[in-house]
């Protein structure tokens, strides 16, 4: 009984082949297709309903329809105050890609192993996050490059540089853009595995504490259970900052391509 409760926190971040698809390969690369990829795509099927079931456009909207408008006049604020007019044409990536996030962070912590249903967090995996980051990078080069050319290398040359400081301060803005995406995608990496390892620990507290008897339960289990509670709570909350500092960098990313601030 005690072995049954013994709990691998990183057994929940395990990528497995499902249905079968273990053996796909193309060109001698195995191409399978995995839990992550399985959690992708319920999290954009997911964000598409939502937004289709907001696209009403009723005289009176109705509470779905103002969700989805709630959350993209947050989305174009954000834009406004940190890249102003020209942020506009950036609402749909900044949206899809806010939206996107939070949905992903929010399924991975719903309690669905109640219904026998294993949900995949693929944003505690940096090459999930990585990918995303890399695509945000990108769209802030080429919209650099698209607008002011080779004059968007005095992006690192920061107004009001000193002559004698002209050949180390270049190269210390270089290297501060360049770790943008590894940071971008680390912040959120990070927190949301750190979170669902925490959880894990403590649902393995409560889980061996119960089996030690009800003195260990009530001392050590039932503790760790209220703790649990806080720290889902605090989780939820986490899902939803993550998301946002994830859409606002960007935005202030694509504030320095458009601005050259």
């Amino acid at each position: 009984m005690a072995e049954a409760g013994k709990v691998d926190p990183m057994h929940q971040f395990t990528i497995e082949p499902m249905f079968g698809t273990d053996h796909w390969e193309i060109a001698g690369y195995s191409i399978p297709f995995t839990n992550s990829a399985l959690w992708m795509a319920i999290t954009t099927v997911a964000l598409f309903l939502f937004v289709w079931g907001g696209m009403k456009r009723q005289l009176v909207p109705g509470r779905w329809q103002m969700a989805v408008e709630s959350m993209t006049s947050f989305v174009d604020n954000l834009l406004a105050a940190n890249v102003g007019p020209a942020g506009k044409k950036y609402v749909p990536y900044i949206f899809s890609l806010f939206m996107f996030i939070l949905f992903a962070n929010v399924l991975g912590l719903l309690p669905l192993m109640l219904v026998g249903v294993h949900p995949f967090t693929f944003t505690s995996h940096f090459s999930a996050t990585g990918v995303l980051a890399i695509m945000s990078f990108a769209i802030v080069l080429i919209v650099g490059f698209w607008r002011h050319g080779f004059h968007f290398f005095s992006l690192f040359v920061p107004h009001g540089t000193p002559l004698w400081l002209i050949w180390l301060i270049p190269v210390i803005e270089l290297v501060s853009f360049l770790v943008r995406p590894f940071s971008l995608a680390l912040r959120l990496f990070v927190a949301m595995m750190a979170g669902h390892v925490l959880l894990e620990v403590l649902s393995s507290f409560v889980i061996d504490s119960m089996n030690s008897g009800a003195l260990w339960g009530t001392v050590v289990g039932l503790p760790s259970f209220l703790l649990m509670i806080a720290i889902c709570a605090l989780e939820i909350l986490v899902a939803g900052i993550q998301a946002y500092v994830f859409a606002l960098l960007t935005s202030l990313y694509l504030n320095d391509a458009e601005n050259l601030h």
